[in-house]
């Protein structure tokens, strides 16, 4: 079958990357993509609905993949479904499961989900009263979409209140901190069932030790050590199926990825946040361990049927993801320096999914905050993949170049 990838991340590239080597697909377009993604597919010029749209019909595509949360909450889905086309995703309404934190918060408590005591607030007063309620450390979160950086933790009133103008929309959430190791939990399902793929471990503050600001993710890795088995199924059970099973009950079946972030607590599980979408950087560790047709898996959650479809298969091992960022980052971005050294890090066996990268005058330059994500894999285990990927890193080099260096470090540390 001839498949769409839409966006122009890491994550895309590693999806375009997995997709290219499963006998089900024929021909893998990715629009707009990156010089990375290129490599392994036709890149399409195209940059709204209305392009991919057109694009697909005009050239027979037979399944649609979306990357990005925005195009999902914007109703590409629900474009696509209308005119007759294959498109792996939520609708504009089931969206809100992320394009508003608020709604999200609303379904986990209907479903009994276990999740943090909240309140939404939609002014600088209420919010300020919130504050003398949950005491600190306290988690704000902005209502509506903002690239997995509209979160603050702020450790005192100070912080919070510096914080509060800039995430005050129409509404913000405020909510307990809670403490433990937060797990990314990512299903594909097709409005009933279920499928999940390995638990991975994101990384969202800038700097080791977990400090700084958050970031939209600065490495992330798959390893068996996550989650056991038993905690699989109970998130699965407690926390997946039930708010799947609602989201149908109100009409709006959920179809696609759906991302429970999850803090894993003195308690158990607890959910943080919902996404409607694959995790970048989970993306690239996930595609790397992956030995099951993707493209089979998600043509069924899409068509509203996996029932036939069997749990996913990986590699053994481990796999780690790198992510190498800009000058500036995750503050104002420097673009345009040379992007040198690729070739060697690929030499050594890694796979360098691009992001924030173009064709500049002399070559390959950085266009955006995340540049590369450096993957790699061990069967040996989390240790040897973590060692991999940064012998990879090492090979690489742009001006301004920075790196978390403790990717993987809590999962090594169980060990």
């Amino acid at each position: 079958m001839k498949v769409l990838v839409i966006g122009s991340g890491g994550r895309e590239h590693a999806l375009a990357w997995r997709l290219a080597q499963c006998p089900s697909v024929k021909k893998v377009f990715i629009s707009p993509g990156n010089p990375g993604a290129a490599k392994v597919a036709a890149t399409v010029a195209a940059t709204d609905i209305d392009g991919w749209l057109a694009f697909a019909l005009e050239k027979n595509i037979d399944l649609t993949i979306v990357g990005p949360e925005a195009p999902l909450v914007a109703g590409i889905v629900d474009r696509f479904r209308a005119a007759g086309l294959v498109i792996v995703g939520p609708t504009s309404a089931a969206a809100q499961l992320e394009g508003s934190k608020s709604y999200a918060k609303e379904i986990m408590i209907r479903a009994g989900v276990p999740t943090a005591r909240y309140r939404i607030v939609t002014s600088l007063e209420d919010a300020r009263k919130a504050l003398d309620e949950f005491g600190f450390p306290v988690v704000l979160k902005a209502d509506g979409l903002a690239a997995g950086k509209g979160v603050v933790i702020a450790e005192d009133r100070a912080r919070a209140e510096a914080a509060l103008p800039a995430l005050l929309g129409s509404r913000l959430v405020i909510e307990e901190f809670l403490e433990g190791e937060e797990v990314s939990f990512i299903v594909v399902s097709d409005g009933v069932r279920a499928l999940p793929f390995a638990p991975t471990q994101d990384h969202k503050a800038a700097f080791d030790g977990d400090l700084g600001p958050n970031t939209g993710g600065m490495g992330a890795y798959r390893d068996a050590g996550i989650l056991q088995a038993d905690q699989i199924e109970y998130v699965s059970r407690s926390i997946i199926d039930p708010v799947l099973a609602l989201m149908s009950e109100d009409g709006l079946p959920f179809t696609g990825f759906l991302y429970a972030g999850l803090m894993m607590t003195a308690k158990g599980p607890t959910v943080l946040e919902f996404n409607v979408r694959l995790g970048d950087p989970e993306t690239q560790p996930l595609m790397h361990g992956l030995s099951s047709d993707l493209g089979e898996v998600l043509l069924a959650s899409a068509r509203g049927d996996l029932s036939g479809t069997p749990p996913l298969a990986w590699v053994g091992g481990a796999s780690a993801c790198i992510v190498l960022a800009a000058h500036g980052y995750p503050g104002t971005v420097r673009s345009g320096d040379d992007i040198h050294g690729i070739d060697l890090a690929e030499a050594q066996g890694c796979n360098v999914f691009h992001a924030g990268t173009r064709a500049g005058v002399k070559g390959l330059e950085t266009s955006g905050g995340r540049v590369l994500g450096v993957t790699a894999s061990s069967s040996h285990g989390l240790r040897e993949a973590v060692e991999a990927a940064y012998s990879g890193v090492h090979q690489i080099h742009f001006e301004g170049m920075h790196f978390r260096a403790d990717i993987g470090a809590k999962g090594m540390r169980r060990f």
